[in-house]
């Protein structure tokens, strides 16, 4: 389906054309002056020059030959040479009945799907999801969600952290705790205990315990980087209980990530790209990309175009241990294999920059990645409280993110129980939906790049722009339709969008159709907030037509029907969209 900006340029290029100027003149632009016009193309101004003639002079040419056009309810030249362009309301009705037939509301998908690998997520095994983890989470799964729907295979990676220190410590912690364990037994040749010696709980107090425990301790610390080193190689019982923790954790994140929306295809881990590791150290050296400095393995990544010289990619330091800029190459090398991916895509905080610049040019450099791969770093900006800082708790620890959706639930819970009359557990329900709306939505209405201000009262407010209040414009909907129905209306598939009859209602269709425009452009940029600006526009239009149209009581059953096909199509829309943005509206609030 065309977009009414590409049916509106064509119209206008033949009326340069006609009129005998290059056809290259006939570009449209949305309006900056919406009170005058809804379109205006300024190709008049610019072929001035060329044809040396009057640019209102021009205009008036390409209007002349446009005039009595049935596209149009009004095309005029305006000095000093601008055309400014109001289509009919006709063509509008015509443009929305084209948007509820198509599946995808009139958006064209890409003719050549790619397969995309997205990287969100980062959480560690054996520790709890906390603020911190909530905008790679969040913004990845809506990203994920658009790349999809435009047609693409892709695959959302949770790439878990589960081959550091932080196993070594607790494999110690647990030994010093319960040194009988089999696991210890280098002697045992049995089958290890299915069930995990530890839960979930044991190992969220444990981990900490021990970190803090060797910061004070050396031979405690060196007897978790031993535990580290047999780990890596192969120790039979430490393997085992490697294993115990990855499936506690990985269950506790499941439920977690779940309570959010957030579905993971690939339940990846750093440990998954160890046994490339060696193959491509010896590579890197071989081809002679790789060269040794001050006793550790470099790689250089300073191209020409840059104003200063960027420090190398550091793959082994000089004891021989890998780094984090060592697997994640590896793990480009494991995706190249597995899946062959054209675009990868990577979530983390901003300030991680420098290190996926140098891990992505040392990928090209060294044809860890194939040529024509896109990788993408988008780096997201911190999470803040009022007062500008990081948020923590009251006492100034890190909040866990089940605490924090814990805490904008009840905030919503209570504004329900404030203004409407359910049961307990309906309420609850209700407020579980709308708070992880207004969480994510949140998060996502900001720049994935810029910090924001987290504002529990103004994220759970049903007004504004805000989660909450998007999803009410939705229930507000379905109520309408709802009662529309039970009195018997037209079915929907019979009945006829007509032109519109108020302002209102033509700012109402025209803003469902920057439906397409603004899908494309949050995928081209891989930004979400671009579709949060779109679905606060639409409710508000919504809202306004609502408020000033007697729907529901309008005499005329034809006009009535078209009012209630119409928003249905608003209801659709903004449904679409907030499943992009990775929540949905309950049927009632």
């Amino acid at each position: 389906m065309k977009k009414i900006i590409d049916i509106l340029k064509e119209k206008v290029t033949e009326g340069f054309v006609k009129a005998d100027y290059d056809a290259k003149y006939g570009f449209i632009t949305n309006s900056n002056r919406p009170d005058l016009c809804q379109y205006q193309c300024n190709g008049a101004m610019a072929a001035a020059k060329e044809y040396k003639k009057a640019p209102i002079a021009i205009a008036g040419d390409v209007v002349a030959g446009l005039a009595g056009d049935g596209l149009f309810e009004k095309i005029e030249a305006v000095n000093p040479g601008f055309i400014n362009i109001t289509v009919s309301g006709a063509f509008l009705a015509t443009q929305a009945e084209k948007m509820c037939t198509e599946e995808y509301f009139g958006l064209e998908l890409p003719e050549t799907p790619k397969t995309i690998v997205i990287d969100y997520g980062g959480a560690n095994v054996a520790k709890p999801l906390h603020v911190g983890h909530l905008r790679s989470a969040v913004i990845g799964e809506s990203i994920k969600r658009i790349c999809r729907y435009m047609g693409n295979h892709v695959l959302g990676d949770v790439h878990l952290g589960d081959w550091g220190l932080q196993i070594g410590l607790i494999i110690t912690e647990v030994k010093k705790r319960q040194p009988a364990l089999p696991y210890f037994d280098d002697s045992y040749d049995g089958e290890y205990p299915s069930e995990a010696p530890f839960t979930i709980s044991d190992l969220e107090e444990i981990y900490p315990c021990a970190s803090s425990y060797s910061k004070e301790h050396e031979e405690y610390l060196e007897e978790a980087q031993e535990a580290t080193a047999k780990l890596q190689e192969g120790h039979r019982g430490y393997r085992a209980l490697w294993q115990h923790i990855l499936n506690v954790s990985i269950a506790d994140l499941k439920m977690n990530y779940g309570r959010l929306n957030v579905e993971f295809d690939l339940w990846k881990k750093e440990s998954d790209a160890e046994p490339y590791i060696p193959d491509m150290v010896k590579k890197l050296k071989e081809d002679g990309f790789a060269y040794m400095s001050e006793g550790a393995l470099v790689v250089d990544v300073t191209e020409e175009s840059d104003k200063k010289e960027l420090p190398p990619c550091l793959i082994v330091k000089s004891n021989g241990a890998t780094l984090y800029a060592t697997t994640d190459l590896a793990t480009i090398v494991e995706r190249e294999k597995l899946y062959q991916p054209d675009h990868i895509i990577y979530l983390a905080d901003k300030r991680q920059s420098m290190h996926f610049t140098q891990v992505f040019r040392t990928a090209k450099k060294a044809g860890i990645a194939r040529e024509d791969v896109r990788l993408d770093f988008i780096g997201f900006g911190t999470m803040n409280g009022k007062d500008g800082k990081p948020f923590k708790t009251r006492d100034g620890g890190v909040l866990r993110l089940q605490e924090l959706c814990r805490m904008i639930n009840e905030e919503v819970y209570q504004k329900i129980k404030d203004n409407r009359d359910y049961k307990e557990e309906e309420a609850r329900e209700i407020a579980e939906k709308v708070g992880i709306a207004a969480l994510k939505y949140g998060d996502l209405s900001n720049q994935a790049s810029k910090d924001y201000i987290f504002d529990i009262e103004r994220f759970a407010s049903f007004e504004g722009n805000t989660g909450p209040y998007i999803l009410y414009t939705i229930v507000r909907i379905k109520s309408l339709l709802s009662k529309y129905k039970e009195n018997g209306g037209i079915p929907e598939e019979t009945a006829e969008l007509l032109a519109p009859a108020s302002e209102s209602e033509t700012d109402l269709y025209l803003t469902l159709n920057k439906y397409a425009d603004t899908i494309e452009g949050a995928y081209a940029e891989l930004a979400p907030h671009r579709i949060c600006q779109y679905v606060y526009e639409l409710s508000e239009a919504f809202n306004h037509f609502y408020h000033e149209t007697r729907i529901l009581a309008e005499e005329d059953e034809k006009r009535r029907a078209s009012y209630l096909k119409l928003i249905g199509l608003v209801q659709r829309v903004l449904e679409q969209c907030i499943d992009l943005l990775g929540f949905e509206a309950p049927e009632k609030m």
